[in-house]
């Protein structure tokens, strides 16, 4: 399964997300929101759906499109994870060059 937090990062994916958070809508609803083909948001769709993001259901030649709630709760925690350990990172960084006696001072 591709990484939640690289398919989500891509800004027109993102929008996408945001869009979805009000209710499942058609491809076409969707992709009056975008400077772009139809076809290149449906690509954008299957790379959150691959994800696990997404879930579409198909109503005779439209396709419609809501969050998923699991995969929506796996990109949370990715990010929460993400978040956490870059933030120990850079307070050790700073930890450290706090400790360390400045150039000059001996």
């Amino acid at each position: 399964m591709p990484d939640v937090l690289e398919t989500a990062a891509e800004p027109t994916r993102r929008a996408l997300l945001q869009l979805l958070a009000r209710g499942e809508q058609g491809v076409t609803e969707l992709a009056g929101h975008f400077p772009v083909t139809r076809s290149a948001i449906s690509q954008h769709l299957l790379l959150l759906a691959g994800a696990g993001l997404v879930l579409a259901r198909k109503d005779g030649r439209n396709r419609y499109y809501r969050l998923d709630p699991g995969g929506m709760a796996r990109l949370r925690c990715a990010l929460e994870s993400f978040w956490t350990t870059e933030l120990d990172l850079l307070a050790a960084d700073a930890a450290s060059l706090h400790t360390q006696p400045h150039q000059g001072d001996t």
